[in-house]
C-alpha cells in the first residue's frame, strides 16, 4: 500500500483525536511517511515496514500527544521544542508539521537518522525543524520549553542527560507505555512529576501515556506527586 492511499485512514485518526488539520497538513503528514518508508529501506530508520503500520505505531502515536503538549504550551504560541532520541523524526517532525510556531530540534546520536530529518525539512518545507547530530549530553544549546523523548531512555536517564537543556519555566514529557512506576521512584532528587496522563491511540491496542516532570519548587515537599 502506498501512503497517498491511507489518506482517509489519516482523515479518520486526526478526527478521532478531535484534532483540525486541514488537508494540505494531512497531505504533509503523509509525504512524510513516504519519506520515511523510501529511507526506511536503505538506512533502517524503523523496524515497522509496511506503510499502514507505521500510520498507526508511529503517525497515530505521536499525534495522539499533540493535543496534551497543546493545552500545556499553548497551539500557535511561539516555543522552543527538543526531542530527544529522535530517530526518525518521532514525534519531532509531527509536532513542526502540526505547529508552525514551534521551533523543534531532533537530537539524534546516530548521523543518518540526523540527515532523514534535514532531508524531511526540506522536502516538507518546514523551517522550524532543525536536527542535531549529537549525544544529548554533549549538546549546547539555549534553554527548551518542552523536552520531549519517545522510547529513548529510561526516565532517570532521560532527565539526568537533558537537565541543563530545560528552561527554567520548562517540562519534560516522556512518551511511555504503561506507567513506569520503577522508573517514577528512581528519579532523581528535585525533579517533581506533575501528571501521568493515559493517552489513547487509535487503532492501537496498547497502553501509553505521557510523563509530565519539571524542576521541583525549592519549598515542594518530597517525594513524587502524581496522577
Amino acid at each position: 500500500m502506498r501512503p497517498e492511499a491511507l489518506a482517509p485512514a489519516l482523515a479518520g485518526i486526526c478526527e478521532s483525536l478531535g484534532l483540525a488539520v486541514d488537508a494540505a497538513t494531512q497531505q504533509k503528514l503523509l509525504a512524510y511517511l513516504a519519506l520515511l518508508q523510501r529511507w526506511n529501506t536503505t538506512y533502517n530508520l524503523t523496524a515497522v515496514r509496511e506503510p499502514a503500520e507505521m500510520l498507526t505505531q508511529h503517525l497515530a502515536d505521536c499525534l495522539a500527544v499533540v493535543g496534551p503538549l497543546r493545552r500545556e504550551l499553548g497551539a500557535g504560541t511561539p516555543r522552543r521544542i527538543l526531542d530527544v532520541g529522535s530517530g526518525g523524526g518521532l514525534p519531532g517532525v509531527v509536532l513542526a508539521v502540526l505547529e508552525p510556531e514551534w521551533a523543534v530540534t531532533c537530537v539524534d546520536a546516530v548521523g543518518k537518522k540526523a540527515a532523514f530529518i534535514r532531508q524531511a525539512a526540506v522536502e516538507l518545507g518546514l523551517r522550524n525543524l532543525s536536527a542535531e547530530h549529537a549525544r544529548v549530553e554533549a549538546l549546547k544549546a539555549p534553554g527548551f520549553d518542552l523536552i520531549t523523548s519517545r522510547a529513548f531512555a529510561s526516565l532517570p536517564d532521560f532527565v539526568t542527560l537533558t537537565r541543563k537543556l530545560l528552561a527554567p519555566t520548562g517540562v519534560w514529557a516522556a512518551m511511555k507505555g504503561k506507567t513506569p512506576e520503577g522508573e517514577l521512584a528512581a528519579l532523581p532528587a528535585g525533579i517533581a512529576v506533575f501528571h501521568v496522563e493515559p493517552i489513547a491511540v487509535p487503532g492501537l491496542d496498547a497502553e501509553r501515556c505521557i510523563v509530565w516532570m519539571r524542576e521541583a519548587k525549592p519549598d515542594a515537599p518530597p517525594g513524587l506527586v502524581h496522577s
